[in-house]
């Protein structure tokens, strides 16, 4: 196992910067998480650490080694593929055991390396099947198997549970985090999915338009975003934001026609603020002008979709009142002190 670093790493194809001197250090043994918006630079990081693509200026890291201008077999990495890249001719364990047979492994090693991977992921039962005769999961399982014996220093994953569906990927997410934790290799995971972030990683990468917005462990993120991008990415479904202005020494939210003392120190009178507030910090009351736009039952959970007479959306988490329908007009309470303030121009966290 090795840590990575990447030291002010760059890409541009010709004239345009994609990946804006990036900063960022994971540890031996991590489970880190690159998310982001469709266009953010996440997979093209990935594949900067993989070597698929070429570091335009900065230093990229993997254990003590200077890898940036290594070639991608050197490197020590393994990558798992949206698409899962099998030889359909092959049963799982030729699949799974191809690549150390073309490196020249001897057979009895590739053997051995190859039952390791299979009790690992519980593919014991299918290694004399073909990928035809699986499902997308044990097709993606094989995938990893392939890489799991290799021994790389870093497995890197590219999105691979968005060819599966609801179930499956929800499956496929225990069994990555099972996997992690057994072998506790170093993990890089790319997904768009800020669920797969939030309940697999121990380090969250967050990206703009090649950008880090921020990085640290999914609570923290969750608790205690940096600014509105990060406050508005995660958390399902996304924080609420309300236009404010700053009116001696509170809030003034037109949309909810009051103003709120939140426990921070405001900027001066007249500034423009964001008051973001999650779905689950805020109650539907009886009394409100907030029209009700529409209602989700899920069983256990609802929510309510409403609209002020400014145009502004809310979504809240809704347990007391079930029987809520489109049409209704509700309002709503929270704590001020669950409130987060964005500067209106910069998008920054107002502490």
């Amino acid at each position: 196992m090795s840590g990575v670093t990447l030291e002010k790493a760059i890409k541009r194809y010709g004239d345009v910067q994609v990946i804006h001197g990036v900063d960022l250090q994971i540890e031996e043994g991590e489970f880190c998480v690159f998310v982001g918006p469709s266009g953010c630079g996440k997979s093209t990081l990935l594949r900067m650490i993989a070597g698929l693509e070429e570091t335009t200026d900065g230093t990229i890291k993997i254990g003590a080694r200077d890898v940036t201008r290594v070639d991608p077999a050197e490197r020590g990495v393994a990558m798992v593929f949206q698409t899962y890249a099998l030889y359909p001719h092959m049963t799982v364990r030729e699949n799974m055991g191809f690549g150390l047979k073309m490196n020249g492994v001897p057979a009895d090693t590739i053997k051995e390396k190859v039952a390791e991977a299979s009790r690992i992921l519980k593919l014991d039962e299918y290694l004399d099947r073909k990928p035809a005769a699986l499902s997308g999961g044990q097709r993606q399982r094989v995938a990893i198997g392939r890489t799991i014996v290799r021994g790389p220093e870093v497995f890197l994953f590219d999105e691979p549970l968005s060819n599966l569906d609801a179930e499956l990927r929800v499956d496929m997410r225990v069994e990555i985090a099972r996997l992690h934790n057994e072998i506790g290799a170093t993990m890089i995971y790319v997904t768009h999915d800020q669920v797969e972030a939030m309940t697999l990683a121990d380090k969250i990468v967050i990206l703009r338009a090649g950008h880090i917005e921020q990085v640290g462990k999914p609570m923290d993120l969750y608790n205690d975003p940096d600014n509105k991008f990060v406050g508005g990415f995660i958390g399902s479904p996304p924080m609420n934001f309300l236009t404010g202005t700053v009116k001696v020494g509170a809030v003034h939210v037109p949309s909810l026609g009051q103003s709120i003392n939140v426990p921070v120190t405001l900027p001066s009178d007249g500034t423009e603020v964001f008051v973001g507030l999650r779905p689950e910090h805020l109650s539907l009351t009886s009394d409100g002008t907030l029209n009700v736009t529409h209602a989700e039952a899920l069983g256990g959970i609802g929510y309510a979709y409403l609209m002020s007479d400014q145009g502004e959306k809310l979504v809240v988490e809704n347990r007391e009142d079930p029987g809520i329908q489109a049409g209704a007009t509700r309002g709503v309470s929270f704590d001020p002190a669950r409130a987060y303030l964005f500067d209106a121009k910069t998008e920054a966290r107002i502490r």
